[in-house]
Formats: structure tokens, sequence, C-alpha cells
């Protein structure tokens, strides 16, 4: 208090005597009501794992218990505020008095609050005034409410309510925010140093460095410590500029998933905490991994990427990693919500869709040869097969290896619009019409999120039954629902879990390749911009991006060699935790040993929804046999053809087949460059618009064709 006059002490007086008392909160009621400024993100087991700031009018942080209070700020804050604190009872009449009388005599006006009147004040808006500073009548219902608490608290519940509710520098508030900002250390660990300048800054929250330091050295020497003094010239600066950085100890171990957990949430305030899904343990484990490969492949300008992880049968998110931090340009972009180009992740959906319907069974050939639709869109990739095949494959090494141009004979069958309507059916978010993307939807051009992409691959997982993911344990879990049908959506993960099936593209050995079951499709967009791996095992499903925020190409880094590493790595640490197996076959399903006439594939066992087993698989010589003059057969003139860049760069080449009467040798001609002799020639896939020459080794022009090539980087053409 700051009397200036008798009339001050004697009202003071009179408050002392004659004041009736007056209702007072408990203890337990102002702590209950104490709200943080952040809300909490609990994981699973009840950890914190993020910190959430809501409230930016005033930064607290949690209630700290006083015996979590380092001694030697309780030490500093009773020297510097109310030396009496323990004796007197919420009036320091000897304060008082000294204060009037500099008041009245020495022209001095200081103040004579004790740590309970002040606290008083802390609790009720009303009893503080303004800039002229508190009336009479507040003056003496401060007393009155100081009176009332000494009362009913005990001096540790008013000493450490005070300590968590005071302001202390800028927008700190309390002792935990104090502590973990200026210090960058928990309130229990405050050393006397820094308990001194905490504690002169109650006296002067917006002090200059200079004073703040001239008035904790005075405290320390009341303490005893004056030796420590001479240290206060350095902390002091360094402590204070850190009162507008975010406090020690705000957990960052799930920046974007707690954003969205709040997204989702709109009615969580300041101060709550939120039981969420995640699994800490996890969590940071693949956050090492994703680390760990990202820098391995830093050299091939790569920055950024997020994990998802999924429980199968719950929905629940074990995993979120929406970035990979500071190796990111935007670390703050959440990838794991941002649309990305599908590339190939989108084609295990058109082949179930398609086996669903009957048109395409697992043992289905479809051929693997130039494409030359009306619409422009025909992309061809070939593959060093070997010659029994002559660009035959089944539906089963068709999807396994990820080949583009049977992708886009089956969406032919489909329709564009008739996926469009099945992908968002399981939740993916597509934005245009099936017109729009036309049968480039069958290598997916289609934006999509790898949150939205992992749960539709959870939906295989679960036979075709697709739900919406759980972020909070507090929740029911949302019903599932059926979108495709189970036995289509099993031979699908059988495909995508045969080893051999995807031998052409990606060999034996890969980072697709576990020693446990496991289903797992990789994908890249056009020009190297997004890497792909999304899979899943028994119980659990994981999708992995990998790209750069800006959108910038990769180099040289497809699904495989890209996210597939980290994927391999996150589901081989979840299969330790709970080993699965393939999911028990449906009874719609028929198992089948099959033989291919002629035998461009070895004899094996195969899956059938019930209706469409065979026992044998026929390839029909439709084909006239042509008896002209020697002409090219492949490629066909106009062609688009398409690098791939989730396909090894060597296993891409074009395939150059003459036909007819061959009379004499012919010589292949690109680009006015002789590239190789005889009726069939195989060369480099070179972005550009290629002509293609076939002449005889006289020079005879005989035929030639026009093609294009897309790619991400150009080259010229030569015969090496």
């Amino acid at each position: 208090m700051h009397p200036s006059s008798k009339a001050g002490l004697l009202v003071l007086g009179l408050a002392l005597w004659a004041s009736p008392g007056q209702a007072t909160p408990s203890y337990e009621d102002v702590r209950q009501a104490y709200r943080s400024s952040d809300v909490q993100v609990l994981d699973r087991q009840g950890q914190l794992i993020q910190r959430v700031r809501l409230d930016f009018h005033q930064r607290r942080g949690d209630w700290v218990a006083l015996e979590q209070i380092s001694p030697a700020l309780q030490m500093a804050v009773l020297m510097s505020e109310d030396r009496r604190f323990e004796s007197h009872g919420g009036v320091d009449w000897l304060s008082v008095g000294s204060a009037a009388w500099d008041g009245l005599f020495a022209g001095r006006s200081r103040g004579a609050s004790t740590i309970t009147m002040q606290l008083a004040g802390l609790m009720d808006q009303d009893l503080l005034g303004g800039r002229g500073g508190r009336s009479v009548w507040q003056k003496l219902d401060q007393v009155v409410a100081a009176q009332s608490l000494e009362d009913t608290w005990s001096k540790p519940e008013i000493l450490e309510t005070y300590l968590n509710q005071v302001a202390f520098r800028g927008e700190l508030i309390g002792v935990d925010a104090m502590a973990r900002t200026l210090f960058q250390k928990q309130a229990a660990a405050l050393d006397a140093r820094e308990s001194a300048i905490a504690a002169v800054l109650l006296r002067g929250p917006n002090a200059s460095a200079l004073t703040v330091e001239r008035r904790a050295c005075l405290t320390l020497q009341e303490m005893g410590r004056a030796e420590q003094c001479r240290a206060l010239s350095n902390l002091v600066p360094v402590a204070l500029r850190r009162a507008g950085q975010a406090p020690l100890g705000q957990a960052q171990r799930a920046p974007h998933f707690a954003r969205w957990v709040l997204d989702q949430n709109p009615q969580i305030k300041a101060g709550d905490s939120v039981h969420t899904s995640l699994d800490t343990r996890l969590q940071m484990q693949v956050q090492a991994s994703m680390r760990r490969h990202l820098l391995d492949l830093s050299t091939a300008r790569v920055q950024d990427a997020a994990v998802v992880v999924l429980d199968n049968h719950s929905g629940q998110v074990l995993a979120y990693v929406g970035s990979s931090g500071d190796l990111s340009e935007a670390a703050e972009v959440d990838h794991a919500r941002a649309l990305r180009q599908a590339g190939s992740t989108l084609k295990p959906f058109l082949y179930e869709m398609a086996i669903e319907k009957r048109l395409l069974t697992a043992a289905s050939l479809l051929e693997d040869s130039p494409l030359n639709l009306s619409t422009g869109n025909g992309l061809y990739i070939p593959q060093n097969y070997d010659k029994q095949f002559v660009g035959w494959v089944s539906a089963r090494n068709a999807l396994a290896s990820s080949l583009n141009i049977p992708a886009v004979r089956v969406l032919t069958m489909l329709g564009p619009a008739n996926l469009v309507d099945r992908l968002r059916a399981l939740g993916m978010n597509l934005r245009q019409d099936g017109d729009f993307y036309g049968y480039s939807l069958a290598l997916g051009s289609a934006d999509v999120s790898l949150l939205e992409l992992t749960n539709a691959y959870r939906a295989l997982a679960n036979l075709g039954q697709t739900q919406a993911v759980q972020t909070r344990m507090d929740q029911q879990s949302a019903a599932f629902h059926p979108v495709m049908d189970a036995g289509a959506s099993w031979i699908v993960g059988d495909i995508l879990s045969d080893r051999q099936a995807r031998v052409l593209t990606f060999g034996l050995d890969s980072a697709l390749s576990t020693p446990f079951w496991s289903a797992v499709k990789t994908g890249t967009s056009k020009d190297m911009r997004d890497n792909w791996a999304l899979g899943w095992t028994e119980h659990f499903t994981v999708g992995v991006w990998v790209g750069n925020s800006a959108g910038q190409s990769m180099q040289d880094v497809s699904g495989v060699s890209g996210a597939a590493p980290i994927w391999h790595e996150v589901i081989s640490i979840l299969q330790q935790r709970r080993p699965g197996r393939q999911t028990a076959m449906p009874a719609q399903v028929q198992r089948r040993q099959i033989e291919f006439l002629p035998a461009m594939e070895p004899s094996r066992e195969e899956f059938f929804v019930e209706g469409t087993q065979t026992d044998r698989v026929v390839l029909s010589d439709v084909e006239q046999a042509y008896a002209g003059p020697a002409r090219i057969r492949e490629p066909v003139n106009g062609t688009i053809f398409a690098l791939d860049p989730d396909i090894p760069p060597q296993n891409q080449q074009l395939r150059l087949l003459a036909q007819g009467q061959i009379t004499e040798p012919l010589v292949w001609w690109v680009q006015g460059v002789e590239a190789g002799k005889g009726a069939q020639l195989r060369i480099p896939l070179v972005p550009g618009t290629l002509r293609i020459e076939l002449k005889t080794e006289h020079g005879r022009l005989m035929d030639e064709v026009s093609v294009q090539i897309r790619g991400a980087q150009m080259t010229s053409f030569n015969k090496d």
C-alpha cells in the first residue's frame, strides 16, 4: 500500500477492526480454475508430446507445486517482497507504518503490500487501481481480502498461488513460464543468481538490464551470496532477451499432428489437455528413421518427408510426422495433409475395381505395347522382358511391377469417372471429375494427401471396409462401411505382396521385400517431384511421402529408393512389436493351378473372385500376318511415350520392330543417326520428339514414324 496521509493510516486501522468478513474462494477452487495459455497434447499413455499455445494475451505455464519451486527462489522473493511473510496476518503493519512515515515526513512513497495483499489483488481485479493508483476504498477492500485469505488458507498455499499467478516480465505470468523462458530450465532448478533476478522483476517487470542487475545484487547480498554478483552482468541481458522466446520444454514431437487434432476439435480451449492416440516411442522412431534416410538423400536434392502410421483395426493414428523439421525449408507445412500428385499409388484401386466387376482376373493378359488413344494420353513404358513375353503380361505382374500401359488399358475398360467415384468413396477428396483427368488418372494424375491415401490403403488391408481415422482415445471409433469387394481387395493385397511378380521392374532384392508378409506399392509423380511408398501388414498400414516442400524435382530418386527405405524400416519396427500374417482368404476367393498358352508366364497357383476362375489362359492370335514390304510395326506413328521415374532408367527402352517381307538387311536411324541393324532393336528412351526411319543397308527408306517421349531431363540422342 502507498498511504500518503494520516487519514490513510486511520482508514487502514479502522479496516482492521471494523470491516466484516467477506467470502473468499478456497485454494482448491483457485487451483482448479487456473488455465495455462497452452493446450497439452498427450499420447495414448498420457505422456506429454506437444504444447500448442492458444492464448496469446499472456503466457502461462503449468501450475507448479511449492515443493517443486526452487528454495532459492522462495527465499529471494520473500527477501524482496515480504520479509515478515511468515509472521504477519495478511498486513505487515510495521511496513505500513514505515511507509506512512516516509510519505509524511521524508516525502518518499514506497509500497507496503504483502504477498498476501498482492495475491488478493491478483485474484480480484476490482482491487487493482488504475493509472493513478488504488483508491482508499480499494486499499481497504484489499486489506480485508488479505486478512480473509490468511484466515482460510495456509502460508504455503498463499505463497504457491502467488508464485503461479504473478507477472514477472512482459507476457510471462507465473513461475513456470518465467523459469522455462528466461532461464531455460524448470522452476525447481533455479539457482541463487537466477532467483534473485526473477525476484526483482516482481517489483519492476519492465526495468532495464542495469536496474535489474543492481537490484539483483542487493538481493543476493541479503541472501548471503554477495560473491555471485559478479556473474550478473552476463546473465541478466541474456535472460531478458529471452522474454519473447518459446519456453524450454515446449515438446515438439508432433507439431503437425497436434494442430490437426485441434482443427478437428475447436471446442478445446487454452489450459485443456487432449488424450490422443499417438504412440510417443513409435513417433520418435519414425522421426529418427526419416531423418537418417533424408540425410542419405541430401545429395539427390531431397529435403522433406512425411509418414503416417495407422492401426488397421481401430483406425487410430499411431505416428504422424508432417515434415522433416530443421532439414526442411518449410518445416511448418504439414506434408501429411498437403495435396501431391499420386503417381502409381492409385493403380491398386484401379485393378481392384476391375477384378471386382469381373472385367479382369489376376491371370488376365494385358498387352504392354504402344497405345495410341484418340485423346492423345497413350503412355508406354517398355521393359527388358524375356522374349517369351513379347509385350504380353498378366495383370498380377503388371500391377506388382507397376507397368503403365496395362494400367491405362484397364482404365479404358472402367472409365475415369467410375474410378473417380471409387476414390472419393475411399475418402480421397478429388476436386475434378473423370473427364478432367482422363486416362492419365490410371497413372496418378490426381492430387491426394498422404493421410487420405494411407487410410485408403488401410481399406484394402481391411478387405474393402473403410473407416474414418481416430485421433483421440476418448472418442468412439467410427463405424466401418464397405466400399470395395472383399475378395478383390484380398487378391490385390496378395499381388502387392508377391516378390516374384514385381521382379520385372524391381528385382527380387529391394526395399519392398520384407522377411514377413507385407503388401506395398510405390509411386513417383511427374518430374520426380513426389515419391510414395504405401503398404500394410495384418495389423498396421504405413504411408510415406518424400519430396520437397516447394515442389522441386529430386535427382534420380524413385519411390523404391526414396520413400521405400523409410517404409521398410517403419513396417519392420511395427512387425517386431506385433507380428502378423496374411489376412485369411475370404470364402468367395477361389484358388486354382493355372497354365498359360503359349507359355508366356510359368504355370502357377492363382486366385480368382468366385465365378471368374479358370485353369488355362490362352492368348488368341487376332492379328493377321502382314505380307507387304518391310515397315515399322512398333512404335506407332504419333504415339506419346513417358519416362516413369519409378522404374530404373536401364529398364526403360523403346522397342523398334519391323514386319513384312524382309528381303535385305535393315538399318534403323534415329534423329539422323544410325542406331542399329536388324528387324528388331531396343534403344534408350530419350526425352523429346524422335524421328525414326527404317532403311535398307543401301539407304532406301522403307518407313518412318515420329513419336514424343516425355521426361524430366532433356538429352540428345546418339548411337552410344
